[in-house]
């Protein structure tokens, strides 16, 4: 067995950019979305970097650079379902996984479900094995003033 974390953060984007704000494959209503080369899914982010980590496998900048333009506006779920691809590959297998989202805003407690049933099944875990939560800053730091969110993630990975 191999544990890994990952660690994410975004700004949000300008109002008028119009962005949709995406947390772990599921629009989440909210004033602004965040900025990024993908569609900076800040969860996401986390847990794939969380999973590459336990594999020895680098992290989401090398797998998915923001400089390659094949990558501008990437659902992130497509590229969870790459990661896990070759996670596979090399013969790993998701045991289960925790992600925290760290800002004041938006709650997520009226998505946590439907998050965990959207990404679950990419995980090839049920959604009782995928944690989702989120926790403030106390508005210390630039999440609590509110200009952007950051994730983190803990998986364990488990020889298949």
């Amino acid at each position: 067995m191999r544990v890994g974390s990952g660690f994410d953060v975004h700004g949000f984007a300008a109002p008028e950019a119009g962005r949709p704000l995406m947390l772990m494959g599921i629009r989440v209503p909210h004033d602004r979305g965040l900025a990024g080369h993908s569609d900076a899914d800040v969860m996401l982010h986390a847990l794939m970097d969380a999973l590459l980590g336990a594999a020895g496998l680098g992290d989401i900048g090398q797998h998915f650079p923001d400089t390659d333009a094949a990558y501008k506006g990437a659902d992130s779920t497509v590229l969870l379902e790459r990661t896990m691809a070759e996670l596979r590959e090399r013969g790993w297998r998701v045991e289960n996984a925790d992600v925290c989202l760290i800002g004041e805003r938006p709650k997520i407690g009226s998505h946590r479900q439907a998050m965990r049933e959207r990404i679950a099944p990419l995980l090839g875990i049920e959604p009782e094995a995928l944690n989702v939560k989120a926790t403030t800053t106390e508005k210390l730091g630039f999440t609590g003033r509110g200009e952007g969110l950051a994730a983190q993630a803990v998986v364990l990975l488990e020889r298949i």
